[in-house]
């Protein structure tokens, strides 16, 4: 139980240092890491029932090679796509935003810095300190975000591109 506490303390105390932009790129990771893993979720579970919804009713279909028929095919293709992608775009724009915020963590850090450095000179390292640290951690932390989450968007993407294609392929216009 200790070990937990001594965790949390040194998660606060590196929160700090990174300064109150840190606190964003915290909150934008932590809801880019939700979606993606919703994502996952959905296509080990819903994604593979859908699926196999549409195959039943695209099958019990004795008609298939009218153009009502190819309509209704391309229908059905697009609400499973839309149902894919669903928080793909979402998640691409938080791995985007969380460079953008480091890079605010790291201009808010250096303004820090100078006015440290026009109030006292630069003789006061410590607080010039505090300062980089601001500016170089929340430029980590902006930066960690957005690989961690670009590979798995790259993933994601890729995966539901390929049900879609898969899906497409599978409907046949016989009959």
């Amino acid at each position: 139980m200790h070990w937990l506490l001594d965790s949390f303390e040194a998660i606060r105390d590196f929160m700090e240092l990174g300064g109150p932009i840190l606190n964003w790129i915290a909150f934008t990771i932590f809801i880019m890491w939700v979606l993606i893993i919703e994502r996952l979720l959905y296509f080990r579970t819903t994604m593979k029932l859908r699926s196999a919804e549409i195959h039943e009713r695209w099958e019990a279909r004795t008609e298939r090679r009218s153009w009502n028929a190819h309509q209704i095919r391309e229908g059905m293709i697009s609400q499973f796509q839309i149902s894919v992608n669903r928080s793909i775009a979402m998640i691409q724009t938080l791995v985007a935003l969380c460079p953008l915020l480091g890079l605010m963590g790291t201009v808010t850090g250096m303004i820090t810095v100078f006015q440290v450095m026009a109030a006292s000179g630069s003789g006061n390292v410590r607080a010039m300190a505090a300062g980089v640290s601001q500016a170089t951690i929340p430029t980590m932390a902006g930066m960690v975000g957005a690989l961690s989450g670009v590979l798995l968007v790259t993933l994601i993407s890729r995966r539901a591109a390929n049900e879609v294609e898969f899906l497409e392929d599978s409907l046949t216009m016989d009959h």
